[in-house]
């Protein structure tokens, strides 16, 4: 009888254990947040302009068949479009 508790009080504490395990494994790992600079999503281009003085920057727009142009951006994420239609965009190196 005292070997049958002795067993099943091990098999609880090894049931505990890798429950515990289990749990540890199957956290959820947090979302990114959107990547400084240019970047696209499935469908659409963005610009995200990282700072945390609040300053404005002018950038480069490059577009697929249709003339490049400069925008200026303030701090956080700005659409530029669909992504078939912006090939890319870049920092210029001036505020606005």
């Amino acid at each position: 009888m005292r070997v049958r508790r002795l067993l099943t009080s091990a098999l609880a504490t090894t049931a505990l254990a890798v429950t515990s395990l289990g749990m540890v494994t199957t956290t959820a790992t947090p979302v990114a947040a959107d990547p400084c600079g240019f970047y696209e999503t499935g469908s659409d281009a963005y610009y995200n302009h990282c700072t945390s003085d609040g300053s404005r920057v002018v950038i480069h727009v490059r577009v697929a068949l249709a003339p490049d142009y400069e925008r200026c951006v303030a701090p956080g994420r700005t659409w530029l479009g669909s992504a078939s239609k912006i090939q890319g965009a870049h920092y210029v190196g001036r505020t606005c």
